[in-house]
């Protein structure tokens, strides 16, 4: 197990544009209206966190109206150690999304990688990253092709798919919650999904099943003055799985409001980027 795992020292976020309310993609029903100034008050709890409560250093990008999604830094690039893949967002009208973030990356000293074949597609919503190994969902978003260049640029771990059939994004019912500790959510498809990765994984993995499979995408971080850190949904919006949350003794538990950008398929991880620069950066 790499003993950083979770340590990170910088977050990228980026505003969300007031087109996110119309023009974002969504998979859920179009009718649920989307409240931008409660939008603007997640954005200031959740940058609070990473920056007052947790001390990263956060780079804000700014909004690009005609970028209605591009609040969701997750899915252009996946960064691991000291290099970022700059991937190629499944939805089309995402792909200019990775211009700013590539920046930004390369203003961080990080080693870009571009993936720039026409025939791959991936978002990084769809990779799970273990500190031991990736899991990159096959969905909608993200094909075999995108996964192999993703195995190409990080060598030094295992890469395996997992089908993603019902739901936009393997992290849309999974993600980390501790060193080995997968958060699952209950539903058929997201245990069938477990069921696949720990039959491909050489490494055994402990569970964390929460009633709602979006209540599993949390944020484990592992910080040198504060330990285990998780951010969570709140028991206003998932009441039973914050429950379950709580019985996580060794982590800060931090619940993050996320109400308004989940009507548009958002979950927490998708608005940050996390990086770990211990060094002059």
């Amino acid at each position: 197990m790499q003993a950083d795992f979770g340590r990170f020292t910088h977050a990228v976020i980026r505003a969300a544009p007031d087109s996110l309310a119309a023009q974002a993609l969504r998979s859920g029903p179009a009718e649920l209206q989307v409240d931008m100034e409660a939008v603007r008050r997640e954005e200031e709890q959740y940058v609070s966190v990473l920056e007052k409560t947790l001390g990263l250093r956060v780079v804000r990008l700014e909004a690009d109206e005609e970028l209605p999604d591009c609040v969701f830094v997750e899915d252009p690039a996946v960064v691991c150690g000291n290099t970022a893949l700059i991937t190629r967002p499944g939805a089309p009208s995402r792909r200019k999304e990775t211009e700013a973030l590539k920046t930004a990356l390369a203003n961080l000293d990080l080693n870009i990688v571009e993936m720039t074949d026409e025939s791959a597609t991936l978002d990084g919503g769809d990779v799970l990253f273990t500190g031991r190994e990736f899991f990159v969902g096959l969905s909608k978003r993200t094909n075999r092709r995108g996964a192999e260049i993703l195995a190409d640029t990080f060598q030094d771990y295992a890469v395996s798919t997992v089908p993603v059939l019902d739901t936009l994004h393997l992290k849309s019912f999974c993600s980390m919650a501790g060193p080995g500790l997968i958060a699952i959510g209950s539903s058929e498809a997201a245990q069938k999904a477990l069921k696949t990765m720990q039959q491909m994984s050489d490494h055994k993995y402990d569970k964390l099943t929460v009633p709602d499979d979006l209540a599993a995408n949390c944020i484990y971080m592992n910080l040198p003055d504060k330990g285990h850190v998780l951010l969570h949904c709140t028991p206003e919006a998932f009441p039973e799985s914050a429950k379950v949350f709580e019985k996580l003794k060794d982590h800060m538990l931090i619940p993050v409001h996320n109400d308004e950008k989940r009507k548009v398929d958002g979950c927490l991880t998708c608005c940050s980027v996390l990086i770990n620069k211990p060094s002059k950066v």
